[in-house]
């Protein structure tokens, strides 16, 4: 049977950005909490626990931005002009993160000001991918396959609730990744904080799966009539598994199950955007076959995936698995 390129090429950008989520997501919510944890010492502890993964994290974010723009060119010139501000900010937002993880390092006297700007620009990055996430999800108005809608089109009441939802979630992730990585008192504060951030974040992903169906009819068709209306159960019952069994990890001290659960929550989440998407790129606008590149460009580039895909993957693993346990809390980070 012959392959379906551009369904190949979505799964492969779809499984990108899904990676970068996760574990981009985990060390922006070590920034995001950084306010929480006014002590010097638990500080510097936190971002050694991320400093031999962050820069690697965001190898995800390339692939899908790049990916996208390769393979779905035309999703890609859409996109890109109804999302500059977000996008920009966000990137702004990473860009100060990455500077002020070495510099805080490198200074006493500005110490203070790189841990805020390590915070906000955490903060700032996570909110702007919320955003973008909440505009693209609520749909962009396209007139002869271009942009047709104005600057402001992105900020709703909708793209602001998924921003806040996204902060709430890494900082889930961020304090579940501590309660695996840290001790004593820093990993007894995480988990304080990871028990409220879990009520918070299943909260979030009620509340936004339930406006969402109302946005537009063909998710309100999709999620509610056979038979993907199976997934309107199934995928709650999930989520409610994953919350549950987080809680109980946390009730019990488990050190690294209250973060597998998390994760968990995060993949059933973009699991029901897929289902919500699908075969949509742009919802109700484009299909992912109408924004696809040539198939001859397509295999082209499979075939450099094929290679690049399987040893990222073997790179990130491989970086996991050395830098893997406790860190200990007098090493630092040079």
């Amino acid at each position: 049977m012959a392959l379906d390129f551009p369904v190949v090429w979505a799964a492969i950008i779809a499984f990108a950005v899904l990676a970068y989520v996760v574990l981009d997501g985990f060390d922006l919510g070590v920034g995001i909490l950084f306010p929480l944890f006014p002590e010097k010492h638990d500080r510097d502890v936190m971002m050694n626990t991320i400093a031999p993964v962050w820069d690697g994290n965001e190898t995800w974010l390339v692939l899908g931005g790049g990916g996208l723009l390769a393979v779905f060119p035309l999703a890609y010139a859409i996109i890109l002009p109804a999302l500059y501000a977000p996008l920009i900010a966000m990137l702004v937002a990473l860009i100060f993160r990455g500077v002020a993880f070495e510099y805080r390092w490198r200074t006493k006297r500005g110490e203070r000001l790189w841990d805020w700007s390590f915070a906000g620009g955490s903060a700032m990055a996570a909110f702007c991918q919320g955003i973008a996430l909440g505009a693209l999800v609520q749909g962009i108005p396209v007139a002869n396959r271009a942009y047709a809608g104005g600057w402001w089109n992105w900020l709703t009441p909708f793209s602001i609730g998924t921003g806040i939802a996204l902060i709430i979630g890494y900082t889930l992730l961020g304090a579940t990744w501590l309660v695996m990585r840290t001790s004593g008192e820093l990993a007894a504060r995480a988990r304080r904080i990871a028990l409220p951030a879990a009520i918070l974040t299943v909260i979030a992903i009620g509340s936004v799966s339930l406006w969402t169906p109302f946005l537009k009819p063909q998710y309100l068709d999709r999620w509610f009539s056979y038979p993907t209306a199976i997934f309107s159960v199934v995928l709650p019952l999930l989520v409610l598994a994953s919350f549950v069994s987080l809680i109980v990890a946390l009730r019990i001290r488990h050190d690294t199950w209250p973060f597998v659960s998390a994760l968990g929550l995060f993949v059933l989440a973009y699991a029901g955007i897929g289902i919500s998407f699908y075969p949509y790129i742009i919802p109700e606008t484009l299909t992912i076959w109408e924004a696809a590149a040539p198939e001859e460009s397509l295999i082209f580039m499979l075939i450099g995936a094929a290679i690049l895909v399987p040893l990222i993957l073997i790179y990130t693993a491989y970086a996991y698995w050395v830098f893997r346990g406790k860190v200990d809390p007098e090493e630092g980070y040079h």
